[in-house]
């Protein structure tokens, strides 16, 4: 029977110093790194390719963890036991979970985005990788059907992007690095009617008919929306504000005007 493998206890093993590269390089790089016992098994339940994982003693000793490794040997993911200090190095939280994957991003088919009743979130330069996160989530609790991320957003697989959208980077089709200008001329080809949400917004979200197929423009965090951009949009949507606050957060303003769409469609 062979020996077990040794437990890493180096943050100079060169597998450790791998994942420390795609850490700052994620973007570039086919993988993805994903932490914690809740994310992973987000992965799993999506079908997303797990290639590796790392764990700490403390880890295999609880009842999810045990189950989390069940899982990964049922998918014969090898599985490195690494010291508690090590892992840590590699976290981006406070207290590490125990537990960090290497998975291959997924693949989506542009076609799903235009399925059933097409709900797509076209983002613009939202640089803010938690944001980024969260406005997917919101996306796909709306009903979303798919989203371009166009050239200057965040990496939606960053590490702060994934804890941010909670496994729904895993689930929701996505585009990633069009121009913003053939994003908006992909969902016209498709008939979507366009609209922007904008400050400078001439109509309140809430009387639009935004009941047919639909595509949700929006901007950065700090600058909004490009003019020409949202000079091309069929409507301007804007969210009437009271007191002296200029804007929303793009993740809250995306709440409001999605959970409006799913208000119109009556989804339940």
């Amino acid at each position: 029977m062979a020996a077990p493998d040794p437990v890493i206890r180096s943050r100079r093993h060169p597998w450790v110093q791998r994942l420390r590269r795609l850490k700052e390089t994620s973007a570039a790089d086919e993988l993805c790194l994903i932490e914690g016992p809740k994310l992973l098994f987000e992965a799993l339940d999506a079908d997303i390719e797990v290639v590796e994982a790392a764990v700490v003693t403390r880890l295999e000793a609880s009842d999810r963890g045990a189950g989390l490794l069940r899982a990964l040997a049922e998918r014969r993911v090898p599985v490195r036991r690494v010291e508690e200090g090590v892992l840590a190095s590699l976290s981006e939280v406070e207290t590490s979970q125990g537990i960090l994957a290497l998975a291959r991003r997924p693949a989506f088919a542009e076609e799903r985005f235009f399925t059933g009743a097409p709900l797509v979130l076209v983002a613009v330069g939202v640089q803010n990788p938690g944001n980024l996160g969260g406005l997917l989530r919101t996306a796909e609790a709306a009903g979303a059907t798919g989203a371009y991320l166009t050239a200057g957003t965040a990496d939606a697989f960053s590490w702060k992007a994934l804890r941010g959208s909670m496994g729904s980077a895993f689930r929701l089709p996505q585009v990633r690095g069009l121009p913003p200008g053939e994003a908006l001329r992909r969902v016209r080809a498709r008939g979507l009617l366009a609209v922007a949400a904008s400050a400078e917004g001439e109509t309140p979200y809430d009387q639009v008919d935004l009941k047919g197929p639909l595509a949700l423009l929006l901007g950065s965090e700090g600058t909004g929306l490009p003019p020409e951009l949202a000079a091309g949009a069929d409507s301007r949507l804007a969210i009437p504000l009271r007191g002296r606050v200029e804007s929303l957060n793009v993740g809250v303003a995306a709440a409001v005007l999605l959970f409006e769409v799913a208000r119109q469609r009556g989804r339940r």
